[in-house]
């Protein structure tokens, strides 16, 4: 018996021993590549600070010199782009990092307080160099901080990765994600005469990836399909001119970048992929464009109905929430509603001026009042972020002094001293069942449950990404202009053109230098994002909105300083606010002139027009639900001002 049970043991153990085996020559060739480029890149980042060692770069030789090292190592990291920015996003910023310093708040961090990222690497020591003053001690620091960087990607942690197809599908959707969004744009490419090249340059390398996994994992392979697109769309951007700006952005995306985005999806799905890292977060495995609304989760409209699927119950909680959105019941005067500044006719935001009357209507408050539409698609909501959710955001205006001065514990009472409104919420506690009582989120969830619907709508522009219909020629010319020299897609990022990039896992902030008004004699006195997180880098600055509707959403800018799209575009095509010689030394935009002509301007409006989404609004309440409260009865569908 025992001979058995040693012989069964023995057995089990080599049969172990040879699957392990299996699997490790399974993974082998293509772990192989990822170690041998790893090898080289890190070689090529040594060669790049001996080249600095033995040149002075005061001298164009010198300097000439150290950039073709910095494009040699270069060209070798977008060799690995595919796997480094998945595997370890907060390394890659020591290797690539686009700012010195940036302050984000992941989804999964933004109870927290900001994050102080410092960049280096092959960026900022490439612009550094243009820097008058530059010193080789200075340059030497940002080659070296991303040669510490680089043992991280050869960890256990990281190659043990390598060992299984899970983490191949992932890099990849993030891979499409970045060709569709940041490749094609000079977002983190200093040089805008290597953005095409270096495209070219990484689209080959990746087909050979390919092959290799397919060689290593053969039951989890591409497609034959997906390979033979893939190699359609190297062969398109080899034909494309080297020149970013007369590159065809639009086709490039519309017929390689999202067909391949819906394959790598559809694989993801089949071969059951599973993610074990936060950067997939906000991601949704079923979406199958680039240009779905259901692309990536910001927030969610449900609040505390989050668990909700019960059709009744959703269509429920729409009701009262579009009832009390019209219900100046909730402001301190009983006067205001949140359709008061927000009219959902000019798509919730107020197109009339350029701020909103305070509630004691002494003045104007201070911010344009943005639009809730796609509000959804913002992980930090207001200009200077600093709510994290739509319903910490509802519940800060409703109790603000100046905008609709109410408290939370007499605008509960009032609410439930109608007799609808009490009966609706009682009966929805049994969805929400770690509550006994309704409570205040109950509101402000019905609240951004109603406004949210109207962010699920597509433009024209998303149809014709997904070869539903067509735009016109302007506003394919436009998306290009936006995506290259007129350098907006930098900032305003596919698909949402807000500043939410890929992995869609954190909201973006920028100095723009906004004047006080269009004689810019000095600047908006608004701090932005310095009054959440004081710092240097974040005095002026503001979350990047979106320009989906943006035509229909005037004025613009955090305080209404412009009226049209043409002054917006006249402003960054100045250089901001340091082009027009305002004092504004932490600008992230470029003070240079993009030098745009009138055609290329119109261009760019015929493009965001076609990002004006197709929506279908409703007619206000024709009532409001009768209080206890005679006092309470008075009250005006959609309030006084």
């Amino acid at each position: 018996m025992k001979q058995k049970i040693v012989l069964s043991l023995f057995t089990g153990i080599i049969i172990l021993l040879c699957f392990s085996f299996r699997n490790e020559q399974r993974s082998g060739v293509y772990e192989a590549a990822y170690q041998q480029q790893l090898t080289q890149l890190n070689q090529s980042l040594q060669d790049l600070l001996q080249t600095v060692q033995q040149n002075d770069i005061t001298t164009e030789a010198g300097t000439a010199a150290i950039r073709s090292r910095i494009q040699t190592a270069r060209d070798r990291m977008k060799g690995m782009d595919f796997w480094m920015r998945y595997l370890e996003p907060i390394a890659y910023k020591q290797l690539n990092g686009p700012l010195p310093v940036e302050w984000e708040t992941e989804v999964f961090e933004k109870f927290e307080k900001p994050y102080k990222r410092e960049g280096a690497g092959l960026t900022l020591a490439y612009l550094y160099l243009e820097e008058p003053d530059a010193t080789k001690d200075s340059l030497q620091s940002l080659i070296k901080l991303a040669v510490q960087a680089m043992p991280v990607y050869a960890a256990d942690s990281i190659t043990s990765q390598l060992e299984t197809h899970h983490h191949f599908y992932l890099c990849n959707r993030l891979y499409l994600l970045n060709l569709a969004s940041i490749y094609t744009t000079g977002f983190e490419c200093p040089d805008a005469t290597q953005i095409v090249p270096e495209l070219r340059h990484m689209m080959a390398g990746m087909y050979r990836t390919y092959e290799l996994f397919n060689e290593s994992f053969p039951a989890t392979p591409l497609t034959t399909e997906y390979l033979e697109l893939y190699r359609k769309g190297v062969a398109f951007a080899d034909a494309q001119p080297a020149d970013f700006e007369t590159f065809d952005h639009f086709t490039f995306i519309r017929d390689y970048v999202n067909p391949l985005y819906a394959m790598n999806q559809d694989l993801i799905t089949q071969y059951k992929v599973r993610s074990q890292s936060m950067v997939d977060f906000a991601l949704n495995k079923k979406a199958r464009s680039v240009f779905s609304k259901t692309l990536y989760n910001g927030q969610n409209p449900k609040g505390i109905f989050l668990r909700v699927d019960d059709t009744a119950a959703l269509a429920e909680i729409d009701r009262v929430g579009k009832l009390l959105f019209y219900d100046p019941i909730l402001s301190g005067n009983t006067e205001r509603s949140c359709a008061s500044c927000h009219k959902p006719t000019e798509f919730f935001t107020d197109t009339l001026q350029p701020t909103a009357p305070r509630f004691d209507k002494q003045g104007s408050l201070p911010r344009n009042t943005p639009t809730l539409v796609n509000a959804m698609y913002n992980h930090l909501i207001m200009a200077d972020g600093s709510h994290y959710t739509l319903q910490h955001q509802s519940k800060a205006v409703i109790t603000n002094p100046a905008e609709m001065g109410g408290t939370e514990q007499e605008i509960l009472a009032r609410v439930m001293s109608c007799k609808d409104y009490k009966q609706a919420f009682r009966k929805l506690l049994k969805y929400t069942p770690q509550e006994t009582e309704v409570t205040f989120e109950h509101l402000s969830s019905a609240l951004t449950y109603y406004y949210s619907k109207f962010s699920r709508y597509e433009s024209p522009f998303d149809s014709a990404m997904n070869r539903q219909s067509v735009v016109s020629a302007d506003a394919r010319e436009g998306f290009n202009l936006f995506m290259s020299k007129a350098q907006c897609g930098t900032c305003h990022f596919v698909p949402q053109f807000n500043g939410v990039k890929p992995p869609y896992a954190g909201s973006e902030f920028e100095v723009l230098g906004v004047p006080s008004d269009t004689t810019y004699q000095r600047l908006s006195k608004d701090s932005g994002r310095y009054l959440v997180n004081p710092s240097g880098e974040t005095l002026h600055a503001f979350r990047t909105g979106t320009v989906r509707n943006i035509a229909r959403t005037m004025p613009y800018m955090h305080n209404g300083v412009f009226a049209t799209l043409a002054q917006v575009i006249d402003f960054y095509d100045a250089g901001g606010g340091a082009g027009r010689g305002l004092q504004v030394p932490n600008q992230t935009l470029s003070s240079d002139s993009l030098k745009l002509t009138p055609r290329e301007k119109q261009q760019l409006i015929a493009f965001m027009t076609s990002l004006n989404e197709n929506i279908t609004f409703e007619k206000p309440p024709v009532q409001l639900p009768r209080s206890s409260r005679k006092e309470l009865n008075k009250r005006k569908v959609g309030g006084l001002y």
